[in-house]
């Protein structure tokens, strides 16, 4: 350790989120005077402006050359402090957050004495870890302008053309062959009622005329390489059959002899294999149904532009070269088909809301009257069904938010153009969350439309054509039997079809499928991999407005980073010592992005990374056999130093838990926001990816004594931000095993696991499992130490 070390530590209260639970007085007073600390403070809020002056002055006066801040997770303002650090003329990387909130006090609150020792354990580790830092340079690479905006929908559109509106060249990729997403399904928007089409239509028309957009209909990402200011993304599209040369006469769907039902919309009917997806849509053509087209060729000879080509097959290749990406997948109405509605569903008098959207539309299938699956008489007695795939125990948990509005704008213009009809409204709760659509509530009730607080029970056929609705009311405790003409179920949001995309991206999604984001409040556009962004309903329910406000959102985060020509990225980079690299080649085979080369022949023959390429995960220090790879910000001397600490005191009680920066850390974050309680049991040591984890890490924790060790990462095969990096550490664990065992070590004291970012409940089970085979050992050793005290030899020669 050198001895010019002034490290400044700093004990956050987090208002009452940490000092709840543990007393930062008691930390900082014990922590005083500990090797290298010159100054020890605690501070109500650390990152607030008045923390941040006082850690200013501190640096200035006695002068400090490192710094560890023990408060919330470093994933939240580990940026902060640097940034800090370097406007007071300190490396930014010779810091290190101490996650004694999300991994302390929310997690331990029921064991406050606890969570104390182990607050005191976790900043020893952070300053054995700062003690061994070294300054480290950002780099300065090339920013490539152009953006790509994945998703045509509302949120798309707007952020595209916010974009491209600044100069920055956009590719928009959109999966369906038109763009607009699900607003072309709507009629009218609520709550003012406006036009769904007055508001999309000049924007797709906007879109498709701008010369810096470049619009990809038909197509999906199907690979994305790279890091923030340069990816490589790789978009296939489907070869047109009909060309811009379509003027859109409609002759050759008037010759189609195949009919299909039309996937439009609900309540459609029939079309032909050649068909105009949106009569509003752009691109402004009609495409062919490859999947039903027979291959007849009558449209090819009625069409007067010769813009038809049946011949056209396979798909087109786009390379990408963006510095920014915005997500903006939008959603998809939830289905009864497969779910406990869908006996409901299957009569003919039960539709849903996105199905009577199209009903009353003049230029849906029936011009605008309500008459649905072939009825003849509009509807007198109507009933709405609320929260239809939404707040339900088994299935979507959520609320849709969006359901509950537009099944009373749907209500009001039904009394609207039917006065004479009899509306009500079975719900739960009604949920109108903005102000504007609590006077649809109120417009509703005076309109004479009826509110039904009851849980539906069933919906069956019943005489003269109707159904017969049966709820249980839960204001009088009673069962109602409701005879209707036209039964609507409110559906909610699901997430769109991104189950492809978020493998290409690697993006975490929530447990109820949507993509999530690096953190609800503090960065609620941004995904854990900078550069990419979320907009509209891809993150979450959200409506019309809150989708296009996220679109200008996200696009205002990428002219921000466009800005300048050239990004700065960390220095969290790898090396190759030359004086110990024995040219083994393991580091240069198992790099998942070809950033290490192999120069020099034969005895000289070295690694050597490639600094622009290197994304500083540590797979290849944690595969070097001879120590020669520095994992910069993760060394070796760091990682061990860290393990000396965690296990100093009673280290057979302890977990020692290695966790991947982006998924299991992360997971673990979320155990602490969710507030899951665990045993204090575990100590973490966070690495950029479980392919950091060298087998000698392991099996110095247990030489201290560990009483369990885990490995964690992102989920096989395709989670994982560093490709194949946590594939890396499953073969190093299943080849540690034999070795553990030959040292007298059970091998199932060493656990592997995937935890996603969304999976915190996953962490406190595993924690758990392990801290009671870790009870269950000692509780052995106990049974037995006390029958050898107790055999009356044994105290014999």
């Amino acid at each position: 350790m050198s001895d010019d070390l002034r490290i400044g530590l700093y004990i956050c209260h987090c208002g009452h989120n940490i000092a709840g639970v543990i007393s930062p007085e008691a930390l900082a007073d014990a922590a005083r005077g500990w090797p290298g600390v010159a100054v020890c403070r605690d501070h109500l809020y650390s990152c607030s402006e008045a923390g941040q002056k006082d850690i200013a002055k501190d640096i200035q006066q006695f002068g400090l050359n490192r710094m560890v801040v023990a408060a919330c997770s470093p994933k939240l303002h580990e940026p902060t402090f640097r940034r800090l650090l370097a406007e007071n003329g300190v490396n930014p990387y010779l810091l290190e957050i101490v996650n004694i909130r999300e991994h302390c006090s929310w997690v331990h609150a029921r064991e406050p004495a606890a969570a104390l020792v182990k607050a005191l354990e976790l900043i020893r580790m952070g300053l054995a870890k700062v003690r061994d830092a070294v300054p480290l340079a950002q780099r300065q690479v090339p920013l490539t302008r152009a953006a790509l905006v994945i998703g045509g929908g509302p949120a798309g559109l707007r952020a595209a053309l916010d974009i491209a509106h600044a100069g920055i060249p956009v590719t928009l990729v959109e999966r369906a062959p038109v763009l607009g997403g699900m607003a072309n399904r709507l009629h009218k928007t609520f709550p003012q009622g406006q036009s769904i089409v007055s508001l999309i239509s000049p924007m797709m028309a906007a879109v498709t005329l701008n010369p810096g957009i470049a619009v990809l209909t038909d197509s999906s990402v199907t690979e994305v390489g790279g890091h923030l200011g340069n990816y490589q993304v790789l978009v296939r599209q489907a070869r047109p059959r009909v060309t811009q040369d379509c003027d859109l006469c409609g002759e050759c769907a008037a010759v189609c002899p195949v009919e299909v039902p039309d996937d439009r919309g609900p309540g459609r009917g029939l079309r032909a294999a050649i068909y105009r997806p949106s009569p509003t849509a752009f691109p402004a053509r009609y495409v062919v149904d490859a999947l039903h087209c027979d291959r007849c060729g009558l449209c090819v000879l009625a069409c007067p532009r010769q813009a038809i080509t049946l011949e056209a097959e396979g798909e087109i290749e786009h390379t990408l070269k963006v510095g920014s990406i915005v997500v903006a997948t939008g959603f998809a109405p939830f289905t009864p088909a497969g779910s406990r509605y869908e006996a409901w569903a299957a009569q003919p008098q039960v539709i849903t809301t996105v199905t009577l959207e199209r009903l009353l539309d003049p230029r849906g299938p029936t011009g605008g009257r309500v008459l649905a699956n072939g009825a003849t008489v509009e509807p007198r007695d109507i009933a709405f069904v609320l929260c239809v795939g939404s707040r339900e125990a088994e299935g979507n948990r959520y609320c849709s938010r969006v359901c509950c509005p537009t099944a009373l704008k749907q209500a009001l213009e039904l009394k609207a153009r039917l006065p004479q009809a009899r509306i009500r409204i079975y719900y739960r709760d009604i949920r109108t969350v903005k102000k504007e659509w609590e006077a649809l509530y109120t417009q509703a009730r005076e309109a004479g439309i009826g509110f039904m607080r009851a849980q539906v029970r069933d919906i069956r056929p019943g005489e003269a054509g109707r159904v017969v609705l049966e709820a249980d009311q839960e204001l009088g405790q009673w069962v109602s039997r409701d005879r209707v003409d036209l039964m609507v179920l409110a559906v909610g949001m699901t997430p769109g079809g991104g189950a492809a995309l978020r493998e290409a991206l690697k993006l975490p999604v929530t447990p109820d499928g949507f993509f999530m984001e690096a953190h609800p409040k503090l960065r609620p556009l941004e995904t854990v991999l900078d550069g990419i962004y979320l907009a509209g309903a891809c993150q979450g329910p959200k409506d019309l407005a809150e989708s296009i406000t996220q679109g200008s959102g996200a696009a205002g985060k990428i002219l921000a980073l466009m800005a300048h020509d050239t990004i700065t990225l960390d220095g969290l980079i790898c090396a190759v010592d030359p004086g110990r690299c024995i040219g083994c080649e393991s580091c240069y085979q198992e790099c998942p992005f070809q950033a290490v080369e192999m120069v020099g022949e034969g005895k000289t023959r070295q690694a050597r990374i490639i600094t622009a390429a290197c994304k500083g995960c540590g797979v290849c220090a944690g595969a070097c056999p001879s120590g020669a790879v520095i994992a910069r910000g993760f060394t070796d001397e760091m990682i061990l130093a860290q393990i000396d600490e965690a296990l100093a005191a009673n280290p057979q009680e302890k977990i020692l838990a290695f966790c991947c920066n982006w998924c299991s850390y992360a997971g673990a974050d979320f155990a602490g926001v969710s507030r899951l309680q665990y045993p204090p049991a575990v100590r973490i040591i966070r690495t950029m990816c479980a392919g950091r984890v060298h087998p000698k890490f392991i099996l110095h924790a247990f030489a201290q004594g560990a009483g369990q060790v885990l490995v964690s990462g992102c989920h096989p095969p395709g989670d994982c931000h560093y490709m194949a990096g946590n594939l890396r550490a499953q073969a190093r664990i299943e080849k540690l095993a034999p070795k553990l065992a030959k040292q007298g070590i059970d091998p199932a004291r060493l656990r592997l696991e995937w935890i996603s970012a969304t999976e915190g409940k996953n962490f406190q089970q595993v924690i758990r499992e392990m801290d009671e085979k870790i009870a269950g050992e000692k509780a052995k050793r106990e049974k037995g130490e006390k029958g050898k005290s107790q055999d009356p030899t044994s105290g014999l020669p």
